[in-house]
């Protein structure tokens, strides 16, 4: 005897979509739309009567391969590689530090959170200005400290020269935003059961090999959350290297990110005319490297789950 099978269609209550939809709606024309009609005229070009022509990639091909382009695009590209790397590989491991510290309950945890905390809260623009002192060669207290600790000869004008100004930039921003990777870092730690530490201890398990045996495997959906959070954001740098070298991004470019590079080149400077056309095909670039960066991580994550089960 056969017997039907009564099916049931899980629905979406209409309260979530009542609550939603203002959200979306607004994401939608803000965000997402534009997103896309930017990159829909990354593939056109307008003669002189201003009419739109369909060229495919040859915008992206122009971009990579002409002389006008080519060094500007691998030169943004390769500072933007640098700063993010600067940032993954110095930020990152001292806020695990600082928030393994902190979860330990240190005397005074609380007060140090919130110092750490403290310079994300900050105006850009103050933590620009106030670098640029601390830094000026003529007038900065760096040399002094340098020097108080013997370390003068070391001092340099960082964020004038070529090969430290990008470095010097993103140091600046690792000690800005550091807070971030430390709270995220920190509310996982102590979100780890006290019994499992407990156990491992017991067991005659010293702390080092508690945390990286126990803590930092635990925390490891963290870590890449943190790590996708470090590429896109500082892949995306734009506001601290506008606020301290301006739009040229000095010098000579050094500091030329592919952010600075596509507002240069879309609203035009007062040495670049303006070009819309190629400054959306900048975007265009940027929004596949952020979108393969999202894709390595969500194809790591789902190693970890299934290696999990």
């Amino acid at each position: 005897m056969i017997k039907n099978k009564v099916v049931y269609k899980k629905t979406i209550p209409v309260h979530i979509i009542v609550f939603l939809s203002p959200a979306i709606i607004i994401y939608t024309l803000f965000m997402i739309y534009p997103i896309f009609d930017s990159l829909l005229l990354s593939f056109f070009k307008f003669d002189v009567n201003n009419s739109p022509t369909f060229v495919g990639f040859q915008n992206y091909a122009t971009l990579i391969m002409d002389s006008r382009w080519q060094d500007q695009f691998l030169n943004a590209l390769r500072n933007s590689s640098v700063f993010f790397v600067i940032n993954m590989l110095i930020q990152n491991p001292i806020a695990l530090l600082l928030a393994a510290l902190l979860a330990s309950k240190i005397k005074g945890g609380a007060i140090y959170r919130t110092l750490l905390y403290t310079p994300t809260t900050l105006s850009l623009v103050i933590v620009a200005f106030v670098w640029q002192l601390l830094l000026n060669p003529m007038w900065g207290i760096t040399k002094n400290i340098l020097s108080a600790i013997g370390l003068g000869t070391y001092f340099k004008p960082w964020l004038g020269l070529e090969n430290t100004a990008l470095i010097a930039l993103a140091l600046i921003s690792s000690w800005q935003y550091i807070g971030v990777p430390v709270l995220l870092y920190y509310a996982s730690l102590i979100g780890i059961p006290k019994d499992l530490l407990d156990a491992s201890r017991v067991d005659g398990a010293s702390d080092f090999k508690i945390f990286w045996k126990i803590k930092f495997p635990l925390i490891m959906p963290i870590v890449g959350i943190v790590s996708l959070m470090t590429y896109v954001f500082n892949f995306n740098a734009f506001d601290i290297i506008y606020a301290l070298k301006g739009p040229l991004a000095g010098p000579n470019f050094s500091t030329d990110t592919m952010m600075t590079f596509f507002f240069r080149t879309y609203f035009g400077h007062e040495f670049q005319q303006s070009n819309p056309i190629m400054g959306t095909t900048i975007a265009g670039t940027m929004f596949l490297l952020l979108m393969i960066g999202v894709l390595v991580y969500f194809f790591w994550q789902r190693r970890i789950e299934n290696y999990e089960l």
